[in-house]
């Protein structure tokens, strides 16, 4: 009786760690599909396309929701994927404020989230929290030793009255007063507002050298044009959330000879041999145009894309520490990503570490101008 339990005893022990081992990994995405930020969600949801079906040896299953560029939406979505989806990882949003709500929920819930947002958390909430897109200060900074180099002494600012506008106002203002510029204008709009008429009217008034503004996708035309409509002629500057095709669609001519600071996925081509994203970014936008079109490259969608790229990283790691869909892999991914020691992805090498969440360096940015309605390197 003895032997004929042994085997079968272990016939079974056999089948379920087979059944164990094939366990999917579930990652919840959460994005702006609809509404206001849509053209930035779309772009990632494209790059989060591009994902194969296995990682790390298992079956990869995705749940793609739309926040609909709410907070509100984001933070419903968030509690789902906790709830009743189980996911190992949440991946969200491109939309700044949906991103912060999202942040909550992960905490909360204990699960790594990679934001395709730069969003800015205090100090203590950002525990769960790992951003894939370029820190607001570190591309501020390259567009303020811009402005330094280009004699530039005084700027306004017109940006979004949401997390977004209030982060890159806060950074922006603390290293241009260090950089010795002077701010003599700032006026906010909100992301669903039709006409910037009024607060164009008084950047231009206040009449600074550079004019700053705080938009992303197809936010950031109309400031644009508003500010050249009022007769402007200085210096426009755009952050990197409006690095996409929507500007140029929309700005027209009007946006021509604008610097916009952008993450590397934009324009590899300008990138050295030498840099580590080179060949990944190079090889990134091909697909993606192959894929979508010719000229509808764009950071988002490579957001979309790293996010694989982290957890492709991660995972074999926190496999050998614990399977999915439990509490032990959450916290195994958050570990491995804190103790990766440096992962490259199309827009740099991110090097997190536990009190690191961002993890990309001066080398992940690229500075950008319009020609003729094509992007070029600035100089």
């Amino acid at each position: 009786m003895k032997r004929s339990i042994r085997p079968l005893f272990a016939m079974l022990l056999s089948t379920v760690a087979f059944g164990t081992a094939r366990a999917e990994i579930t990652i919840g995405v959460s994005l702006p599909l609809t509404g206001p930020a849509s053209g930035l969600g779309i772009p990632t949801r494209n790059g989060i396309s591009m994902w194969p079906d296995i990682i790390a040896g298992e079956k990869l299953k995705l749940i793609i929701l739309d926040d609909a560029s709410d907070p509100t939406q984001s933070a419903k979505n968030g509690h789902r994927f906790i709830t009743e989806d189980k996911v190992d990882a949440i991946v969200g949003s491109t939309a700044t404020p949906a991103s912060l709500a999202l942040s909550a929920v992960a905490q909360e819930g204990r699960t790594v989230q990679i934001s395709t947002s730069p969003v800015e958390l205090p100090e203590g909430k950002d525990v769960w929290t790992f951003r894939v897109a370029q820190s607001t200060a570190l591309m501020a900074s390259a567009l303020v030793e811009h402005m330094k180099k280009h004699g530039i002494k005084t700027y306004a600012y017109l940006g979004y009255s949401d997390a977004y506008g209030e982060a890159w106002l806060k950074s922006f203002d603390a290293l241009a007063e260090k950089a010795g510029l002077t701010s003599v204008a700032t006026e906010r709009f909100a992301r669903s507002d039709t006409s910037v008429t009024a607060q164009s009217l008084k950047v231009t008034m206040a009449h600074p050298d550079a004019i700053l503004i705080g938009a992303s996708g197809s936010g950031s035309a109309m400031p644009h044009k508003a500010i050249v409509e009022r007769g402007y002629k200085g210096k426009i500057y755009q952050t990197h959330g409006a690095a996409s095709r929507d500007l140029i669609r929309l700005g027209g001519k009007d946006v021509d000879g604008s610097i916009v600071v952008a993450g590397l996925a934009v324009m590899p081509e300008a990138l050295p041999v030498s840099h580590p994203s080179k060949k990944l970014a190079t090889e990134f936008v091909e697909r993606y145009e192959q894929q979508f079109g010719a000229g509808t490259r764009n950071q988002f969608s490579a957001h979309g894309y790293d996010a694989y790229l982290l957890l492709q990283a991660a995972a074999p790691v926190a496999l050998k520490k614990a399977r999915p869909g439990t509490a032990e892999f959450r916290a195994a991914l958050k570990d491995a990503l804190e103790n990766s020691k440096g992962i490259t992805i199309t827009q740099g090498v991110i090097r997190y570490s536990a009190k690191d969440h961002w993890g990309l360096e001066d080398n992940a940015r690229v500075l950008l101008t319009i020609e003729n309605g094509e992007w070029k390197a600035a100089n």
